[in-house]
């Protein structure tokens, strides 16, 4: 895990330092760290927001997923005798 968080922080720095270039901006080293902590931080914000939307999506989504799989897996009732099985509950009526 601990090596996970520093590839991620490796990443990070190295897109950081990507970014610098690709400003064009040549910084004295105290405007560099003032830019690289600001990259850093709406990079954050906008990660944030991200996994903001897709969880959105996600619960909005699952309802339908959930009803699929359920009539994928749901038995096949038989043709003229249905019993319930120990495992379903006789209230859900479902």
């Amino acid at each position: 895990m601990r090596q996970r968080e520093a590839m991620r922080r490796e990443q990070i720095q190295r897109e950081t330092e990507a970014a610098l270039r690709d400003s064009g901006l040549l910084l004295d080293p105290e405007k560099r760290a003032l830019f690289e902590s600001r990259y850093t931080q709406e990079r954050r914000k906008m990660e944030q927001s991200l996994r903001q939307q897709i969880e959105t999506e996600r619960q909005q989504q699952l309802p339908a997923l959930i009803q699929q799989l359920k009539r994928e897996f749901q038995p096949q009732q038989p043709n003229s005798s249905t019993t319930v099985k120990p495992t379903e509950s006789p209230k859900s009526g479902k």
